[in-house]
């Protein structure tokens, strides 16, 4: 297998909207080069955007463990966190993230997780 071209084939995958066959496509590639911070983040989006959140989580766990100033990865987990309704978790990656990059998309995540869990405590939708 010619890890390069595989992984151009994954990142058109993903471009084109397939992030499931992406995810497929890395997979193996991660488990040749483990150590491929590329890889990995673009696994993690993959697993992001075809609503696989535990897979997600993983990946940008071992991304911030390798790089804690990684923002993107924060930032990300803390998307992955929300969307899986653990908006009290989210939090400190959205906080992190904006604090260490200026970019619009972080200052909207982190102001949206900090409204949802200011009127409910963190919970999760329709947690009693």
């Amino acid at each position: 297998m010619d890890l390069l071209d595989e992984y151009r084939r994954a990142t058109f995958a993903f471009e084109s909207g397939d992030p499931a066959g992406a995810a497929r496509l890395l997979e193996p590639i991660l488990a040749a080069e483990p150590h491929n911070a590329a890889v990995r983040q673009l696994l993690a989006r993959a697993y992001f955007n075809s609503a696989q959140l535990a897979g997600a989580e993983a990946q940008l766990r071992v991304l911030i463990e390798r790089d804690p100033s990684d923002h993107y990865a924060h930032h990300v987990l803390g998307r992955t966190l929300e969307r899986a309704g653990r908006f009290s978790e989210a939090l400190p990656h959205l906080r992190l993230a904006a604090a260490m990059k200026q970019h619009d998309d972080y200052a909207e995540a982190l102001r949206r997780v900090q409204m949802w869990v200011g009127k409910h405590g963190g919970r999760a939708a329709g947690a009693a």
